[in-house]
């Protein structure tokens, strides 16, 4: 298994629009893996493949506290099941240290394969639909700053840019 580089926010590689998985084979499941390893690292509950700059439709999440329930959704479709919305706060692993209330369904349903090719559907509600949705829209190019009013998100941008600078720093540092 190995960690992946996460992209940061304003990269555009995270505006890209990510492809259907052709095939469930080893190489998707071996990405999965190496996409849950980054993301407990990070550490993250979800991340998508997008933000390790894998242009395809694939999502890792583990909501658990314990860190042991991995799930992995392939090819994602998600249907809202409800008009109501709920407001969560949300942060990124592609946007670190800025969290701020986004607007979402507060239920929806997921169809997508599993790591065997299977299909699988889930009604969700609460931190899974919202982690969910967070994750579906990196898949289409969108991140939850896209939510925010332009200066929230001109200030997450300078926020976001400035903490890249101090890890790189830190990286540079350590090296030494």
């Amino acid at each position: 298994m190995a960690l992946l580089p996460i992209l940061s926010f304003p990269d555009q590689r995270l505006r890209t629009i990510a492809k259907p998985v052709e095939q469930v084979n080893d190489e998707i499941r071996q990405l999965a893996a190496d996409m849950l390893e980054t993301m407990y690292a990070a550490p993250g509950i979800g991340l998508a493949a997008t933000q390790v700059d894998h242009h395809i439709q694939l999502i890792v999440m583990d909501l658990s506290e314990s860190k042991d329930q991995p799930m992995v959704f392939i090819n994602p479709k998600i249907t809202a099941l409800t008009q109501e919305t709920q407001p969560y706060e949300e942060g990124c692993l592609s946007v670190p240290q800025i969290y701020d209330k986004v607007e979402r369904p507060s239920r929806v349903k997921i169809q997508a394969l599993n790591l065997d090719g299977e299909k699988i559907e889930i009604d969700a509600d609460g931190l899974l639909a919202v982690c969910i949705q967070h994750e579906m829209d990196h898949l289409n190019g969108k991140l939850f700053v896209d939510y925010l009013s332009p200066l929230k998100r001109q200030r997450a941008r300078e926020k976001v840019e400035k903490v890249v600078r101090q890890r790189q720093k830190e990286k540079l540092a350590v090296k030494r």
